[in-house]
């Protein structure tokens, strides 16, 4: 049985990390960093069959794949308290010659980056791509990716969608941040999405939906339903319905801190709503 208080610890810690990485150098993305914390934790602590350290090829383990590049804090945060690289280094975050950019980049061989993404609309084909290597190499393991809402605003997903479908690529799991918002405003308002799940589903994928997307408890036992669905010759798509800013009351339900950066009065505000639980860095 997983360690829920320490689980539960560790989601806000890691919401500690988010809100001190980007109020330290005036820049970043805290609001789906905030709304996917329950997610990373829950991906990366239980669900993912991972090996000890890391390897590029991600041969004989679950790999990750982050689309929407710009929730970085979260990511690192996770990474470095999962053992991937010194929780230390997220003091580098978004600094020059600093492995932690401001979206995740390969050429410094960070530990955990598998993609440079912070171009919109990409996972889902690499993601696909990699579950292809692993059949090729009788690789039993799963690839997972996470894209937002707003992303598939984009085309290229559309392809890829209808591409994993056609060709059965049913060790892929596919979670969209559900969380209606995006930089210039609410998905509605900016370009409608129209029934996901629907299309999702008119293209040939196993489709569920998580309606707590920042519960933990919620996350895991949905997620290894996701799990149990496939290998049944349909690639699988998690709708996660998320909070922006979750875990911050003034940064809750809207777009406004998609990219902005706590003040310091804001900051010290938003971390006494997450009192350290496992240490600052």
């Amino acid at each position: 049985m997983p360690d829920m208080q320490h689980l539960n610890d560790l989601v806000i810690q890691v919401r500690r990390d988010i809100l001190r990485q980007v109020h330290k150098v005036n820049s970043g993305h805290p609001g789906g960093s905030l709304g996917c914390t329950e997610f990373f934790v829950a991906l990366f602590q239980e669900l993912m069959d991972r090996k000890e350290g890391f390897n590029m090829d991600g041969k004989g383990e679950d790999i990750f794949f982050l689309s929407n590049g710009h929730i970085s804090p979260v990511f690192y945060s996770v990474l470095a308290r999962s053992g991937y690289f010194p929780v230390e280094e997220l003091n580098t975050f978004r600094l020059l010659n600093s492995r932690l950019q401001g979206h995740p980049t390969t050429h410094e061989g960070l530990p955990g980056i598998r993609i440079a993404s912070g171009s919109l609309g990409q996972g889902i084909s690499v993601a696909i791509g990699a579950a292809h290597s692993k059949k090729l190499n009788n690789d039993s393991h799963l690839v997972y990716t996470l894209c937002g809402d707003g992303e598939l605003q984009e085309g290229q997903n559309w392809e890829a969608i209808m591409y994993a479908a056609g060709n059965k690529v049913d060790n892929l799991i596919v979670t969209v941040d559900y969380n209606g918002q995006q930089i210039d405003g609410s998905t509605d308002n900016v370009l409608p999405l129209g029934n996901l799940k629907g299309k999702f589903e008119a293209f040939g994928w196993d489709v569920m939906e998580i309606e707590q997307g920042n519960n933990l408890e919620a996350i895991m036992n949905r997620m290894k339903t996701a799990k149990s669905k496939t290998g049944n010759g349909k690639p699988v798509c998690v709708l996660l319905h998320t909070v922006m800013g979750h875990g911050v009351d003034f940064m809750m339900h809207t777009h406004d801190w998609h990219g902005k950066a706590p003040n310091d009065e804001q900051l010290e505000i938003a971390l006494s709503q997450n009192p350290v639980t496992l240490g600052d860095y």
